[in-house]
């Protein structure tokens, strides 16, 4: 077979698993009407899938006259890929099948020693998730990782990721790689959170938004025509060096950066501490909102900054919608302000909501992202173009299983 006719095999084979990965249970017949294709050439694709497993026959459907037509249907275990969320505090571990289902979400404290322990942390949950829900463990095919940091896909390390020790140090993503037996893929959490949106969340079916994350840190996300936006170093979206909020030029800057010294979870606090001589944490500003002027102001300068950063982001990119995540972008008191104060210095047209996956947004990310990469691995091996587009993620199953 030529290679040009053996590209053509694999596009056919792709697009036949699309259809039938979104709407499926689905005949020959309604998969030969939607893609065009001769009967000859559906049956030897279709036979082609159901013999490597991918998908399988299942119930007749009969007509008003002639033979029971028979439908197919993705085979779910037939693969399946361990989406990883690994914080500073916590490490998160569920397991999508290729019918997008994605369930069995188990958490740890992240291993304080970092590096290799951190590697063989999660490998032993990713095989401890398998063993718990009873599937084959050679049919785990993919990890992909979500850090808090910037991944070095040459070195395979992880800078800027403060609150992990020791990533920046090893080959994180061929170590794991190691531990595991098959391919890793390490990505930044907001990227991660972004797709999840884009996948599962309130930005489905819109290819240009960006994800706001402010908690410990901020920074976002951003899909433009449809595409992750990483950058040539993997470093679009980093806010927190956006040049303004405290002296860009000063030494503080560079290390933190200009912007994240005055939003985020050390900025918020501090400037509680400069206004009224007491240290508390964030969740407790957020408490003493109704009856405490100083709790107001730490949160109208964090709006005021963060809103300086979205007019930054629409100027950019003009995205349709932005989502706001993290522990505390999330919180109705902080996003209401942002968007008053949005609403002053702007007339973008773009829409602000709340992420509505909350704290799982980066895992069903890791998910989407999994998934893309096996079909385009396993079903259309590398070919240009044959890539399948996920059906809609299914999340009814992620449970929550907590291992301390």
């Amino acid at each position: 077979m030529t290679e040009t006719a053996n590209n053509i095999r694999r596009l056919n084979k792709c697009n036949v698993f699309e259809v039938i990965a979104h709407e499926g249970p689905i005949s020959r017949a309604a998969i030969a009407k939607r893609l065009g294709l001769s009967k000859q050439t559906l049956s030897e694709v279709a036979k082609e899938l159901e013999s490597e497993g991918w998908v399988q026959q299942v119930g007749l459907e009969r007509g008003n006259v002639g033979r029971a037509a028979m439908n197919f249907e993705v085979v779910p275990d037939a693969a399946f890929v361990a989406a990883v969320d690994l914080g500073g505090t916590k490490v998160k571990v569920a397991i999508a099948n290729l019918a997008c289902q994605i369930f069995g979400e188990a958490t740890e404290k992240t291993d304080p020693k970092g590096g290799g322990a951190v590697v063989n942390q999660i490998a032993r949950l990713c095989r401890e998730m398998m063993d718990q829900h009873g599937l084959q463990q050679d049919r785990l095919r993919l990890a992909v990782v979500g850090v808090p940091g910037v991944p070095d896909h040459e070195s395979g390390a992880v800078h800027m990721a403060p609150n992990i020790p020791q990533l920046d140090e090893i080959d994180f993503a061929g170590e794991l790689s190691k531990a595991l037996g098959f391919d890793v893929v390490i990505e930044n959490d907001v990227n991660l959170a972004v797709l999840g949106e884009h996948w599962g969340g309130v930005a489905q079916h819109v290819d240009d938004l960006a994800y706001v994350a402010l908690g410990t840190g901020i920074g976002a996300g951003i899909i433009v025509n449809g595409e992750l936006v990483r950058g040539k170093n993997g470093g679009a979206g980093e806010l927190g060096y956006l040049p303004f909020g405290a002296d860009p030029f000063e030494d503080a800057s560079l290390r933190q950066g200009a912007l994240e010294r005055v939003t985020a979870t050390d900025a918020m606090r501090d400037y509680y501490f400069e206004l009224t001589g007491d240290k508390i944490e964030v969740p407790e500003i957020f408490d003493r909102l109704d009856q405490d002027d100083h709790a107001q102001k730490v949160l109208d300068r964090t709006a005021r900054e963060t809103a300086r950063a979205v007019a930054a982001i629409s100027a950019l990119i003009d995205p349709e919608q932005i989502v706001f995540g993290g522990s505390i972008g999330r919180r109705e008191e902080l996003f209401s302000r942002i968007k008053a104060q949005f609403s002053l210095i702007t007339r973008s047209p773009v829409e602000l909501y709340i992420s509505d996956l909350g704290g799982k947004a980066a895992l069903i990310g890791a998910a989407s992202l999994g998934l893309s990469h096996v079909h385009a691995t396993l079903l259309a091996g590398g070919v240009p173009g044959a890539e399948i587009t996920l059906p809609p993620a299914k999340l009814a199953k992620l449970g929550v299983v907590s291992n301390g």
